[in-house]
């Protein structure tokens, strides 16, 4: 049985400060950024999770034996966050633990969808802030001193 759809056009896509928004004509819905890597030992910090609950999922993946270093990402306004969980592990680690610390620019897109049906849908892009915080365990070598990963 093969039934006919009606197809959606592509949504037109402009810079922020092409278009003149409405907010009364569009609603804005905003789309998850584009999928990274996803190992074991990554954690995607955001604001909608408890600050404890990520600090201890955090703990668990270092203390599990597993991993000797574990990846923290944040995007946004979840920099604060990931940049404090990467802190209180390196400050309850008693210098077990080391930090190195990346920064990058993640473009977003946002859809705006009509609220009139003569309404044309669009999209923007905008760019956002991440960083990617390596906490890692210094392995002792043979001769006592410890070895970066």
């Amino acid at each position: 049985m093969a039934e006919n759809y009606a197809s959606f056009p592509e949504p037109k896509t402009a810079s922020a400060s092409e278009m003149e928004m409405d907010q009364v004509e569009y609603t804005l819905r905003k789309r998850l950024p584009h999928k990274l890597p996803r190992r074991k030992n990554d954690v995607y910090v955001s604001m909608k999770t408890d600050f404890k609950a990520q600090l201890s999922r955090c703990q668990k993946l270092l203390n599990s034996g597993n991993f000797n270093e574990i990846c923290i990402h944040g995007l946004g306004l979840a920099i604060n966050r990931a940049i404090n969980i990467a802190l209180q592990l390196e400050a309850n680690s008693f210098g077990a633990l080391q930090v190195a610390a990346s920064t990058s620019t993640v473009e977003l897109v946002d859809d705006l969808e009509p609220e009139a049906d003569e309404g044309e849908p669009m999209a923007r892009t905008r760019n956002n802030s991440a960083i990617h915080i390596k906490v890692f365990r210094e392995l002792p070598n043979a001769r006592g001193v410890p070895d970066r990963l």
